[in-house]
């Protein structure tokens, strides 16, 4: 068996055409989808980067590995202890090693162990290719790495190729000779003059005043990269940026489709798309981040092209990330370690079955600290701490009228938000009843000054903010958080 998978950062699936998008920035991903499942409603349980991919690698909700931000003790996997023998378990209850366990040489192409510090990324894999510019990297830089390796391996009837590109992640580099495809295109409707008119209102990192963050700087070497977004010009620039780089890395799976078919494998290989997490693109007034737990960071593109299995449907289930170990499990069949968080559905890649959950818990811990209950129509959103956004301590929103998130409808629909706080609350004791630990990550984030993208930068933030005329945000920061000045 050929296993290629493709780990997009910072894909959102509403900017592929096969989620609908009007602009063509996916031919080639397309066109897996049109001969596999895509699924509908799939979201990472723990955001961002190094809490997503940790989840996925270990099979376990960051409340049970460890990993739940970007710094400080929760960026660690959890050390098994006294306990831990020679080897760790992440030797063979990783994803990675259930493949080794079919027999199959695992490769991995990626920078990511080296960004984020995160070794136990590398766990189960037999060659390991760090492109070394640590998430920097442009597609042009990943791909020649690929091509060569199925050069040299594609007949082989034994591998699992992991591949990770970069290019939607900010700040968008994708060639300037690359042009823009787009330039022409309407931008998303949803975003009209009176919506980005509210979202120049916003304060926090990453809002229409400080792209950059907490700062509104330029890089010129990242041209498609603009630091504020003063007028619909530069809202383009924002989108069109974005967008360039998912096309940009479309062409460059396209070549690696083209190389499959070449060698004559393309056709019998099992093909999953996915990404570690989505990217808001004025969600909650924040661009280009993927801050908080919610729809537009949160949910995620997943297609699996298995050949002979289901092919051409839509899967509306709600998935986790972390469900694709134990599908993969039984779809090889292989028994998953017991310590395993995942659910297989696997019954929807070769039956058409709906596999869903009820609901799902959604959590992010390294711009804010945020869990959120999808279920039915809706996204409840619970902020222990708002990363300098203001955020409402409770918002809710009927994703099926309101997918952009624009509506606070918590105040109006409590008994929504109390049966959502009910949901949250029992798998939070679920959680805590089976694990070791009795300490939740989340609340060592909290302790340990909140999180790690706004430990520090309170006093930073207020002076930014004063200088731009908008000191009655800081004033209401300074009430919020006391401790942080």
């Amino acid at each position: 068996m050929r296993v290629l998978l493709l780990d997009l950062d910072s894909t959102r699936p509403d900017h592929l055409g096969c989620y609908g998008y009007h602009r063509n920035t996916s031919p080639n991903i397309d066109r897996i989808a049109a001969e596999g499942v895509r699924f509908e409603n799939y979201y990472t349980s723990d955001a961002p980067c190094f809490p997503s991919r940790t989840a996925l690698m270990t099979g376990r909700f960051g409340i049970h590995n460890g990993v739940v931000g970007h710094g400080g003790t929760a960026a660690d996997v959890r050390h098994e202890g006294e306990s831990r023998q020679f080897r760790s378990k992440l030797a063979s209850e990783s994803f990675p090693a259930l493949f080794r366990k079919a027999g199959m040489k695992t490769v991995l192409v990626s920078p990511f162990g080296e960004r984020h510090t995160a070794w136990t990324f590398y766990a189960g894999f037999n060659e390991i290719y760090n492109t070394g510019k640590g998430g920097m990297e442009s597609a042009e830089e990943v791909t020649p790495v690929v091509l060569d390796w199925l050069e040299r391996n594609a007949e082989r009837d034994d591998w699992m190729l992991y591949v990770n590109y970069w290019d939607p992640h900010t700040p968008y580099r994708a060639p300037e000779s690359f042009g823009n495809p787009f330039a022409n295109d309407p931008l998303p409707d949803w975003i009209t003059d009176s919506v980005f008119e509210k979202h120049r209102e916003k304060v926090g990192p990453h809002s229409a005043h400080e792209i950059n963050m907490y700062n509104n700087r330029t890089y010129p070497e990242y041209p498609r990269y603009p630091g504020e977004l003063k007028d619909r010009d530069d809202l383009r620039r924002m989108i069109d940026g974005y967008d360039c780089g998912v096309r940009y890395m479309d062409d460059n799976i396209g070549m690696i489709l083209d190389l499959m078919k070449k060698k004559g494998i393309l056709d019998d290989a099992v093909i999953m798309i996915t990404a570690d997490h989505g990217e808001n693109m004025g969600e909650l007034g924040i661009y280009g981040e993927h801050g908080t737990a919610d729809q537009g960071t949160c949910r995620i593109p997943m297609i699996i092209r298995w050949p002979g299995r289901t092919n051409g449907h839509v899967d509306y289930g709600l998935h986790y990330h972390l469900d694709l170990p134990p599908t993969m499990a039984e779809l090889m069949g292989i028994e998953p370690p017991s310590s395993w968080d995942g659910r297989s559905y696997a019954g929807s890649v070769t039956n058409a079955e709906d596999t869903g959950r009820d609901s799902l818990i959604i959590s992010q811990c390294a711009h804010v600290c945020q869990r959120s209950v999808r279920f039915g129509d809706w996204l409840y959103i619970r902020t222990y701490h708002d990363g300098f956004h203001l955020f409402d301590k409770e918002m809710l929103f009927n994703i099926k009228s309101d997918v952009h998130e624009q509506y606070n409808v918590a105040a109006k629909r409590p008994e929504i938000c109390r049966e959502a706080a009910y949901r949250l609350l029992e798998w939070h004791d679920e959680m805590m009843m089976s694990m070791e630990h009795d300490v939740d990550p989340l609340w060592t984030v909290m302790k340990e000054g909140g999180p790690y993208h706004a430990k520090g930068y309170l006093k930073v933030y207020e002076e930014r903010l004063i200088e731009s005329g908008r000191g009655h945000a800081a004033a209401e920061l300074r009430r919020r958080h006391p401790r942080e000045r």
